[in-house]
C-alpha cells in the first residue's frame, strides 16, 4: 500500500471553464504556478515545466473529465528517484458548477514519503482554493503570499 490523499471541492463555473483553468498555462499561471509559470498546455505524452524548475509528465487528458500527471515524488536528491501520480477529475453538476477531485499517490512508506505527501496535500488544497477564487472572481490569492 502506498501513501496518498484525495481532496475535492465545488467551483461555481461550468466544467469546460474549470478544466481550461488547469490545462491552459496562462490561466494556471494566474493562480497556481504564479512563481515561474507553466511553460506549456497539458497535452498527453509531453513533459511541461511548472515554476521554471519542476518537470510534470502529462499521461492523460480527457477534455472536461480527467487529467493524469506524474512528477518526482520525493523531491530533489531522493535516491533512487520515483514518481507520484496526480489524478484530477471534473464532474459537471446540475447547478452549473463543477466538482473537482485531486488525488495524489505513490509515495514511499517512510518518513520522507509521509512528509512529502503531507506537504503536497497542503499544496493541492491551496491550489483548489486558489482556483475557485480565480475562476469565480478573478482573484489571485497567491499574489504576495510568498516572499
Amino acid at each position: 500500500m502506498s501513501l496518498g490523499f484525495r481532496i475535492s471541492g465545488r467551483i461555481g463555473k461550468p466544467v469546460a471553464e474549470v478544466f481550461d483553468a488547469v490545462v491552459n498555462p496562462t490561466k494556471l499561471s494566474g493562480y497556481f504556478t504564479t512563481l515561474g509559470g507553466a511553460a506549456a498546455p497539458l497535452v498527453p505524452g509531453t513533459t511541461v515545466t511548472w515554476w521554471k524548475t519542476v518537470p510534470v509528465e502529462v499521461d492523460e487528458v480527457v477534455p472536461n473529465e480527467r487529467i493524469v500527471l506524474r512528477w518526482d515524488g520525493g523531491g530533489p536528491g531522493v535516491v533512487p528517484a520515483y514518481k507520484t501520480t496526480i489524478e484530477m477529475s471534473f464532474e459537471a453538476l446540475d447547478d452549473g458548477g463543477t466538482f473537482v477531485t485531486i488525488a495524489e499517490s505513490g509515495w514511499r512508506e517512510d518518513e520522507a514519503g509521509r512528509k512529502s505527501s503531507y506537504g503536497n496535500c497542503e499544496g493541492w488544497s491551496q491550489m483548489l482554493s486558489c482556483m475557485k477564487a480565480y475562476v469565480e472572481y478573478g482573484i489571485n490569492l497567491r499574489e504576495g503570499f510568498y516572499p
